[in-house]
């Protein structure tokens, strides 16, 4: 059999010799004539390359070498190439360079350099998932859905996700220029941030009344479950846990074992969740253990339009299996899984190889999970006008003794987040109809 590169230049010849052998591994020289098909699933796939578009490929590579205003050399052309083809697939695959591959492992691992932030893209546009708890972006205002439209002046509609991500990144002490369009406004707000060492400890824990626990995760690292752990033993420590809530707004999300090691501190049997795929390989299956810290203790969690991917898993298995109450908005609905792939020259592949389901079933891609008891974040206010007069009113009474400090940090905490206030509500009254149960 003849293959014809007629019509292309040396360069593109030589290109050419570098693709046609992939060709004749990827399908037998007597199939070449006739599509060679392999099933995967129900749908039958193609295994041999396109020599038409090989060719285009090699031509198109040759013009930009010859004619492109600025000399460009191969390596950046071929990089660019596989960026492309990666891009093109969903917003979360990514061809990853050195650089890139380093940082998201130290991301993974909970120590990385920047300004604290969970983007991705939207409609081809940068938006922000969550800003990281305690961080330049969480305390500069950033918001969840809020759009990135320029990083130091350079418009992020001509770059790519990971090139984003690489200029928000840096040295720490450096400042960034972050201009963002919000929703309901026609005007972008401008942000300058100073770059720091992001060590993001992801779990926090306090005991907002006696008896009653605070647990906050703020994303799922490969440490997040053993924290966690602690986290509880420590708030029982005193006397048993009488209601928790598990805080899991603006959570981008994370590593997919840290989520499943969460949610097993609560469930002591059942599914947690499976992935499918294309390959034998993606195809999970997570069960809760018999050992748990936290199989009964009544729980809320909370979730909104920041909770993503891993914090998404936790809070579907949670309400299929009926173990918790979610209250909140909305989750942002990222039900893919992603692969980080290695790759022989120190770089790195982030593939979408998977979605993820909750125990009944559900896809939460693109749709997300729904709370079953919906709860917009607010304020509470004090209402003016007519009251009852009380005894505080009254002259010469009583003076109690002032509260402590702790106590009124708490009270004034629970005025100023109406989702951990209404979470807290929900627990006392959960306990209440159980004791009238018993």
């Amino acid at each position: 059999m003849t293959l014809s590169v007629t019509g292309v230049s040396t360069p593109a010849k030589r290109l050419l010799a570098t693709l046609l052998p992939i060709v004749l591994l990827s399908a037998p020289l007597p199939l070449l004539a006739q599509p060679a098909t392999s099933s995967v699933g129900d749908e039958p796939v193609s295994n041999e390359l396109p020599l038409e578009d090989i060719q285009t490929f090699a031509e198109v590579f040759e013009r930009i070498k010859r004619a492109y205003v600025e000399e460009v050399d191969d390596r950046t052309l071929l990089r660019n190439a596989m960026r492309g083809m990666l891009s093109e697939l969903d917003p979360h695959s990514a061809y990853l360079d050195e650089e890139e591959y380093q940082s998201l492992r130290e991301s993974t691992q909970g120590e990385f350099g920047g300004i604290g932030i969970e983007v991705g893209t939207e409609n081809g546009q940068l938006m922000v998932i969550t800003p990281i708890d305690d961080t330049p972006a969480s305390r500069a205002g950033l918001q969840s859905h809020d759009i990135i439209v320029a990083i130091d002046g350079t418009p992020t509609d001509s770059i790519s996700l990971q090139e984003a991500v690489t200029l928000m990144r840096g040295e720490p002490n450096t400042e960034i220029r972050i201009s963002v369009l919000r929703s309901g406004e026609d005007t972008p707000r401008e942000f300058t941030l100073t770059r720091e060492i992001i060590r993001s400890e992801s779990v926090k824990h306090e005991l907002l009344e006696p008896g009653y626990g605070y647990l906050r995760i703020s994303q799922f690292q490969s440490r997040t479950p053993d924290q966690a752990r602690e986290a509880l033993e420590r708030m029982a420590q005193d006397q048993p846990l009488e209601g928790l809530i598990l805080d899991l707004r603006n959570n981008p999300g994370g590593v997919l074992q840290a989520a499943v090691g969460i949610t097993d501190l609560f469930l002591d049997e059942g599914l947690i969740v499976y992935t499918e795929g294309r390959l034998s390989d993606t195809e999970m299956s997570f069960s809760a253990s018999p050992t748990t810290p936290a199989s009964d203790v009544p729980l809320v969690v909370l979730i909104n339009g920041g909770s993503a991917s891993a914090a998404e898993i936790v809070a579907g298995a949670l309400q299929d299996q009926r173990r918790g109450v979610i209250m909140g908005t909305d989750s942002f609905g990222k039900g893919s899984v992603q692969q980080i792939m290695p790759l022989g020259n120190g770089e790195g592949l982030k593939l979408t190889t998977a979605l993820y389901y909750t125990p009944n079933g559900r896809s939460i891609q693109a749709q997300g999970i729904e709370p079953d008891v919906e709860v917009v974040r607010g304020r509470l206010e004090v209402a003016e006008g007519r009251r009852e007069i009380r005894e505080a009113d009254l002259e010469g009474h009583l003076s109690a003794q002032q509260a402590p400090r702790d106590r009124q940090e708490m009270a004034e905490r629970l005025l100023d987040d109406y989702q951990l206030s209404e979470a807290l509500n929900l627990l006392k009254a959960l306990n209440v109809v159980d004791r009238q149960r018993r």
